[in-house]
């Protein structure tokens, strides 16, 4: 008799064993240099970690002017890759897998970013209606975006593939497309930010074109068991709405399930969003290959999640922070160390390699 599955058993990924069924969800820490490049101390942030079955990395632009945020690390520069070598090098030596998730800002970018003080490029030029772009002079108003051309957009699906390969090239054991949290693909989505009337635009069919552009690159360059997609269908981060997120999403991730993917990410609910219309349920009823979720979790509810089946793997982004070892306290029941908010995006090692292990 098959033994039920918890947190703590090992799962085939494709070609990949993972130990654990704990993932470290990828968060944004604002702390590689201007140029894209992962600084030393990332290393050493990683491999603390590498006791998760799977780490994703911080999101990582994949051209210069898909950045949003500042001292973000790109993956597409020969200097970047090679410093992304002693990232994965040191989570390798340590024994744990890791994917690093490739990532367009969009509209959420500001002209400072791109490399000819253009506005930021969109699927439409509408401007995000609250909150603020952070620059490296501080938070600027959002910028109206400029609609990307017909023959811009067909490009994007190329920059994800040269992206992909990088990564490979830089040790990674695979990428997760980032197409959640409002960021481009996201953009491209939903209707409330998509509004073009061309064949990107109108109808799920054309919107979610790009995405499964991206995806099918991405496949043939490095291997569908190699990738892996993530989704926020319930999210309103980033001023992202949509009229029929069902209809939108049911499509889509039946259409990712067609590709035979390492997984699905699938985000049921970020802090501030209103309610839940797509559930875990929905993920799994249409995705038919390894679901992971992600929803603010603790170690209770993501073991029922695994031990009823509605998940094959759970992320963790704020107690992977706080807690290097945090497979390791789960499994002895221990406490958990307490996050410091105030150094979670920029600044130096302090809040980022010091948290203490058990």
């Amino acid at each position: 008799m098959k033994a039920t599955p918890d947190l703590f058993s090992s799962l085939s990924l494709g070609d990949l064993e993972l130990a654990n069924r704990v993932v470290m969800a990828p968060m944004t820490r604002n702390r590689a240099e201007r140029t894209g490049e992962p600084r030393e101390a990332m290393a050493k942030y990683y491999q603390q970690r590498a006791g998760a079955g799977l780490i994703i990395s911080e999101a990582s632009q994949v051209c210069l002017e898909g950045q949003g945020y500042p001292c973000t690390p790109g993956i597409h520069t020969p200097e970047q890759i090679s410093a992304w070598r002693k990232v994965t090098s040191a989570v390798h030596a340590s024994h744990g897998k890791i994917f690093i998730q490739l990532w367009h800002c969009g509209r959420i970018s500001h002209s400072s970013y791109q490399p000819d003080g253009s506005p930021p490029p969109a699927p439409s030029a509408i401007k995000p209606s609250n909150g603020a772009v952070i620059t490296y002079q501080g938070p600027k108003p959002f910028e109206m975006p400029r609609a990307l051309e017909t023959s811009e957009v067909q490009h994007i699906a190329e920059l994800y593939r040269k992206a992909s390969r990088a990564a490979i090239d830089a040790g990674f054991d695979g990428v997760e497309i980032h197409a959640a949290n409002g960021y481009l693909l996201d953009q491209f989505l939903r209707d409330g930010s998509n509004k073009r009337t061309d064949i990107y635009g109108g109808a799920i069919e054309n919107r979610a074109r790009l995405l499964l552009e991206v995806v099918d690159q991405v496949c043939g360059e490095i291997s569908p068991a190699r990738v892996g997609v993530r989704l926020s269908p319930n999210g309103t981060f980033n001023d992202m709405r949509d009229s029929d997120p069902k209809r939108t999403f049911n499509y889509t991730i039946s259409k990712l399930s067609d590709r035979k993917l390492a997984y699905l990410h699938f985000i049921e609910k970020m802090s501030g969003d209103p309610a839940i219309t797509v559930t875990i349920e929905d993920a799994r009823h249409w995705f038919a290959g390894t679901l992971m979720v992600n929803g603010g979790f603790d170690r209770d509810r993501a073991s029922s999640l695994i031990s009823s089946g509605l998940a094959d793997l759970v992320s963790f982004g704020v107690p992977f922070i706080a807690n290097p070892d945090l497979v390791d306290r789960f499994q002895r029941g221990a406490a958990l160390n307490e996050p410091d908010t105030t150094t979670f995006y920029g600044g130096d090692e302090r809040g980022y390699t010091d948290y203490p292990t058990l």
